[in-house]
């Protein structure tokens, strides 16, 4: 038998959710509570197998009740149900320790397959939440793009140089090069800026981040 506490400051929505479990066979509905505060007093008398959290409530919200259940009552899973599909509450609720994640509206089916999976020592999310986390580690992973990327390496180190109000002989001298190298470089750097002297592009250089 699963055991389940439901946490969500709507009634009727906890009625809802009580009658869809309640109508399962191996899946025990043992209490009810409005906020977290109330979670956290109701945990030691019914000790479910899993919280079914909401995240928006009066008083202590879903991401700290969810941290402090995991703090004191370690083998209890929680899987939260919310409103919320931004990123912000999503990975928050995950570092939290929330092992899965849906958003309120998820069939049946599939509150029932994630409570059973949680219990399991699965991590679930809903198909909505999965495409954010997927999208947002993907960016993770990606190396943000080069300024002017028409630059050379050396043309860049140049630009970054000159971006500090180094001369052309102080330039030469970091990077080991003659003054007509550098002046090369530096008129390189011009046309492909397409820019006119040092200020502009110094400018575009700061503009740029750099």
């Amino acid at each position: 038998m699963l055991r389940v506490l439901i946490v969500d400051d709507h009634e009727p929505f906890r009625s809802g959710l009580r009658a869809l479990l309640s109508s399962v066979p191996d899946i025990e509905v043992v209490e009810e509570a409005a906020s977290g505060e109330q979670a956290l007093a109701l945990l030691p008398g019914v000790q479910p197998d899993v919280v079914l959290m909401d995240l928006a409530m009066p008083g202590m919200g879903g991401i700290e009740a969810t941290g402090r259940i995991l703090r004191t009552h370690p083998h209890i899973r929680v899987l939260v149900l919310s409103m919320s599909d931004d990123d912000d509450s999503v990975l928050a609720a995950i570092r939290a320790g929330a092992r899965g994640y849906l958003l309120k509206g998820a069939r049946r089916s599939e509150i029932l397959r994630s409570l059973r999976a949680v219990a399991e020592g699965e991590a679930i999310f809903g198909p909505a939440i999965a495409a954010r986390l997927t999208d947002y580690f993907g960016q993770m992973g990606r190396r943000p793009e080069e300024p002017f990327p028409e630059l050379t390496g050396r043309e860049r180190e140049v630009l970054l140089l000159l971006a500090r109000h180094l001369t052309n002989p102080q330039i030469a001298a970091r990077l080991g090069l003659s003054d007509k190298t550098v002046r090369n470089h530096v008129s390189n750097v011009f046309a492909k800026l397409q820019v006119a002297d040092r200020a502009q592009a110094i400018l575009r250089a700061r503009e740029a981040g750099l």
